[in-house]
């Protein structure tokens, strides 16, 4: 498949970031920014080095019970103190 440079259509990939008034500090900001949410660096440092499924696995699993338990500790928390996101009606 032949790319045609010279066509305006052609569309760059990846991230960019537009530099105005020579501000490279606020585009740095920006560009690390979209980094982050696309999650690129992290996808890179998982990748670095083989996992097995089993331990993507272990991995996941793990993640999860941890996001359970934060979740439980907070909706606990909010029963101690008294303040409730949805009351029930008695």
């Amino acid at each position: 498949m032949k790319r045609n440079y010279n066509d305006n259509t052609f569309k760059k990939t990846g991230l960019s970031v537009e530099v105005r008034n020579n501000d490279i500090n606020f585009a740095l900001r920006k560009f690390k920014k979209k980094v982050a949410e696309d999650g690129i660096l992290q996808e890179l440092r998982n990748r670095e080095f083989y996992e097995k499924p089993s331990e993507v696995r272990a991995k996941a699993k793990k993640a999860g019970r941890a996001r359970w338990l934060k979740k439980l500790e907070k909706m606990n928390e909010g029963l101690l103190t008294g303040k409730h996101k949805n009351p029930k009606k008695r």
